[in-house]
């Protein structure tokens, strides 16, 4: 198989940089399909951007790429894994970043997990503004072409494994052009 006919489930925000390398994996050759990640139960009455208006987003933009949406709730783990964990931190007088946890135990971990095993995901691909290479065999981050938006810190605890199978379609540029999907 070819390494652009594989199937690769994009991490779908609802947002411009997933959706960008969506389109852009999609244009490359690769089998796409898009997953809805849930982590926050949130009380859908408040004034501010719920799930639900991010998942119609999502839904949106993969139906114009003619692609599958999943959707998946990771709010036990998240809760488990990140919100706890970032509690008892900042308890203890650090304050750690959740956003990097949130990355390390969510989005490259339960969510490559789930893209494996349940939906035959040979990649996962996100929208962080990171580059990708491979040095003595070894998958390794690198920073995105325009360092006023990268995003590799947030990626930092990542192992070479998962880095390995993971795509970042949006750093190879240095002005990211709009796409109108």
């Amino acid at each position: 198989m070819s390494e652009t006919a594989k199937k690769v489930i994009v991490g779908m925000s609802g947002g411009v940089d997933s959706s960008v390398s969506a389109w852009l994996l999609q244009q490359q050759g690769y089998q796409v399909e898009g997953l809805f990640m849930k982590n926050w139960e949130e009380d859908d009455g408040e004034e501010y951007c719920t799930a639900a208006a991010d998942l119609a987003d999502a839904q949106a933009v993969c139906d114009k790429l003619g692609i599958e949406l999943h959707t998946v709730n990771f709010g036990c783990e998240y809760w488990d894994n990140v919100f706890e964990l970032f509690l008892a931190e900042y308890k203890a007088g650090r304050t750690p970043n959740p956003d990097i946890l949130c990355n390390k135990e969510i989005k490259f971990k339960a969510f490559l997990e789930f893209a494996a095993e349940d939906l035959g995901a040979d990649y996962i691909a996100t929208g962080h503004y990171v580059r990708r290479a491979d040095v003595d065999g070894k998958s390794r981050l690198l920073r995105g072409l325009d360092s006023n938006k990268d995003q590799s810190y947030f990626l930092y605890t990542l192992s070479h494994e998962q880095i390995a199978q993971s795509l970042f379609r949006s750093a190879n540029w240095k002005n990211r052009r709009c796409v109108d999907c």
